[in-house]
């Protein structure tokens, strides 16, 4: 006997609390809902996208709300990945509803609409208002809700601010969100994202105009699909009678994400090194088991082609591999790489790509359609059947570890989700993370030493400039030693390309009065603005609050303003003073603001068309281009003076990975640092590409400071808008903490580095542990601290294993 429907379920939704909602289905849903699907379910005035954990028949204590629609036919998570959302929700101290938003990049698959209707009380307001002339823009929005429901897209056409009103009016209660989620129709799509193909003839008798069967007729000579954009130059028809032929099913309209012609490399021979690792590597793949292995190889070693062989290697076995790089490092260029090794079977998910061709690409892995995936940090959520590989390449890298709740760090999450798969892990870097190298000490992972470049290259002769000396010989306070200045020259005689390292954005660092020492700060954040010539603006780099540039100091009226230090901005124009004649380009977030300009501008320093490239340390990641022979550290201490232990290890990781830029191809390679801190051992072994001995200098430091990977860290942070609340909450949690459990240690409270982000002040305690389990207990104290005292649901964060404690 069948089962009768359940006919309630709970769901996760993405909202800041602790919770699970309780919600009763609608009969004519009750037989296709399941665990893992998605459905739209009403939170107070609004509709949300949650994840159903569990379907029931256990009535909740309130009368429960209908859902509102069911989104999906079949679960979007699995029970594995359900399980891992449940393991990052208790580890790093996070809503679990959040959680499983962020592994769900399937927004682009939804047109969200918001309407604004009045609530009772705000047609009593309403009715109220109907006499008065006042004419502010939450009267002018009342009174246009009074008639029907509206969109803001309407309510800002017809009046000034209406965000703003509207966020007041529904904190009143007088206006209330009525969002609905309605399929996106993918023929809406732009004609250069679209792949057309021919299906089949149209039925006999079937009219079609004229340029539909021109079209059709047209397809069908030339089999394969069609970049629907290209096709348009040729037939300008082509866009429009595309779409509709795909609705008479006569052709098939696809979205496209990435061309896959174009990087054609061949297939380079192995060397000793590079062969034993993959032999390694090969050896756990055939045993079918959970494996972990950190990959320690020099820039330019050629860890990328041990990858390439491994996923070889994993296919074979009918095992499917996913690969996680950092933000900047995927490229079209770096996909098309595996694009050309694999061809149709690679997927690729990047933040670069809009909502619907993420969408697009994920539902590709689901169907098992794609069986490499190709992906940045949240890519570990991809939903890769039968997962056999994981591999994280530059595992060191900052950018994998979320700054956003949930706080999840992309290699742990990765390492936990290869375990519960039985999969093989190989985390790789030049300069591998104190805590992945310190695991391999202990045995956790197997360790693969890759200590020679590819060829038989040698490494850059690296070459250091103390610019205290410089200073003191030249009387100049320059930006460019003479020993760069005259590198730079001999490089571009040669027609060699050079490029700079300044790890730090626009003109200057700050603008000051020299008559009352004002400094000009943002307005939302208890940082100094930035200043940026080109823009002709002061920028703070934190909440992206920008003013003009004053030409009086706002404190005293003084016309002696001054602008103090450099960044990227300042050194590009540096480099035009000084070489007139060299094709200059900078790369940093101010430059390539836009889609597809970072590639655009690589590509141009590829073909050659760039002499000197300067910017942030977005030009240290990932770049091979073999007539780079030169490498410029403009300033290399920044960093280094940060409150924050782990300065020396980031400093270290940036130099050695720029410096590896230099020297990738035939010709020698050589760098140039410029310091103020020649003594400090991050740079000095810098120069020496000896990490080994900076992971022994470092980790002696941690282990007398008891800081990680001897220790478990977690930051909590206060923050509200009432510099005393935010204060109160702070010496609450400290007298709650008191005393300490045994093995933990409380630092704190104190305002962080930076006190006011965002409009919110901000305090914060540092908790130090002995063992994971000791924090996490006390982590879920807090938390259950704050919502029995209601404190507003953004009030608490907490940043398990933290990167950064600014």
């Amino acid at each position: 006997m069948l089962e009768a429907p359940q006919p309630y379920c709970d769901v996760a939704l993405p909202v800041p609390l602790d919770q699970i909602f309780t919600y009763e289905i609608p009969p004519e849903m009750r037989e296709n809902i399941r665990r893992g699907c998605r459905v739209l379910a009403p939170f107070g005035p609004r509709n949300l996208v949650g994840v159903i954990l569990q379907v029931h028949d256990r009535p909740p204590e309130q009368t429960a709300r209908l859902i509102s629609k069911l989104l999906d036919d079949e679960p979007v998570l699995d029970e594995m990945l359900l399980k891992l959302g449940k393991w990052i929700a208790d580890y790093y101290s996070a809503p679990l509803g959040e959680v499983l938003r962020g592994m769900l990049p399937l927004s682009g698959e939804f047109r969200r609409k918001k309407t604004y209707t009045l609530t009772e009380a705000g047609h009593d307001a309403a009715r109220q208002l109907v006499t008065t002339e006042d004419s502010d823009p939450a009267t002018a929005i009342l009174r246009l809700l009074v008639e029907h429901p509206r969109t803001e897209q309407y309510l800002s056409g017809k009046t000034k601010n209406a965000h703003p009103a509207l966020k007041a009016l529904i904190k009143r209660g007088w206006v209330m969100a009525d969002e609905t989620h309605e399929e996106r129709d993918p023929l809406r799509l732009p004609a250069e994202k679209l792949l057309v193909e021919f299906m089949e003839r149209a039925a006999e008798g079937t009219k079609l105009r004229k340029p539909e069967r021109e079209l059709l007729a047209f397809l069908e000579l030339h089999p394969g699909p069609h970049n629907l954009g290209e096709l348009t130059e040729k037939l300008p028809y082509a866009s429009r009678t595309a779409r509709s032929l795909a609705r008479q099913n006569l052709v098939r309209i696809e979205t496209e994400v990435l061309r896959t012609s174009g990087f054609e490399h061949a297939v380079p021979q192995l060397n000793v090194h590079q062969q034993q690792a993959v032999d390694a590597i090969s050896g756990a793949l055939a045993k079918n088991e959970f494996a972990a292995f950190l990959i320690e190889g020099v820039t330019g070693s050629g860890k990328t082609e041990v990858y390439m062989r491994s996923i070889e290697a994993m296919l074979a076995l009918n095992r499917n591999a996913l690969l996680l790089v950092p933000e900047i490092a995927l490229t079209p260029a770096v996909a098309g790489h595996f694009f050309h090794r694999f061809g149709d079977q690679v997927a690729i998910l990047h933040s670069a790509f809009n909502e619907t061709e993420r969408a697009g690409q994920w539902r590709r892995i689901q169907k098992g359609e794609a069986r490499v995936v190709v992906g940045t940090r949240s890519g570990v959520f991809a939903p890769v059947k039968n997962l056999g590989l994981l591999i994280v390449d530059e595992e060191h890298d900052g950018s994998y570890k979320q700054q956003e709740t949930p706080r999840y760090h992309g290699r742990d999450v990765a390492l936990v989700r290869a375990k519960e798969s039985g999969a093989v892990v190989l985390l790789g870097s030049a300069t591998p993370s104190i805590e992945s190298r310190f695991n391999a000490e202990r045995g956790k992972y197997a360790r693969l030493l890759m200590p020679e470049r590819i060829g038989g290259r040698r490494m850059p002769i690296v070459e250091l400039v103390d610019m205290r000396v410089e200073f003191l010989e030249t009387k100049q306070q320059a930006i460019f030693s003479r020993k760069l200045r005259d590198a730079v020259e001999e490089n571009l005689a040669r027609k060699e390309q050079v490029m700079l390292l300044m790890n730090r954005r626009g003109f200057s660092s700050f603008m000051v009065c020299r008559a009352c020492g004002e400094r000009l700060n943002c307005v939302n954040c208890a940082v100094s603005l930035t200043y940026h010539r080109r823009d002709r603006r002061m920028l703070c780099h934190y909440c992206g609050y920008a003013e003009k540039v004053p030409e009086q100091c706002p404190q005293c009226g003084s016309e002696h303003i001054q602008f103090i230090g450099s960044g990227s901005e300042r050194v590009e124009e540096e480099l035009h003073r000084s070489f007139p004649e060299a094709r200059v380009a900078r790369l940093d977030r101010d430059s390539v603001s836009t889609k597809g300009s970072f590639e655009h501008l690589l590509q141009s320093f590829r073909a050659g068309e760039i002499d000197i490239l300067v910017g942030t340390q977005m030009i240290a990641k990932g770049h091979d281009i073999a007539n780079v022979t030169l490498v410029g550290i403009v300033l290399a201490d920044i960093g280094l003076s940060m409150p924050d232990f782990r300065a020396g290890e980031r400093t270290f990781q940036l130099l050695t990975q720029a410096a590896g830029r230099a020297g990738r191809g035939n010709l020698p390679g050589r760098v140039v640092i410029q310091t103020l801190n020649p003594e400090h051992y991050a740079i000095t072994l810098a120069t020496e590409h000896d990490y080994e001995a900076f992971y022994r200098k470092e980790i002696e430091f941690r282990k007398w400071l008891r800081y990680p990977p001897y220790a478990v860290l977690a930051n909590v942070v206060l923050r509200s808008e009432k510099q005393e609340e935010a204060l109160r909450f702070s010496t609450e949690l400290q007298r709650l903490l008191k005393p300490a459990p045994e093995g933990v240690k409380v630092l704190g409270p104190a305002e962080a580095p930076v006190a006011k982000v965002k409009a919110e002040y901000r305090y914060q305690l540092l908790l130090k542990a002995s063992r994971r389990t000791v924090l996490r207990e006390l982590l879920a104290q807090l938390r259950a601290y704050a919502i029995e005292r209601s404190w507003p649901a953004t009030s608490l964060v907490i940043d398990m294993d933290p990167l950064s404690l600014m």
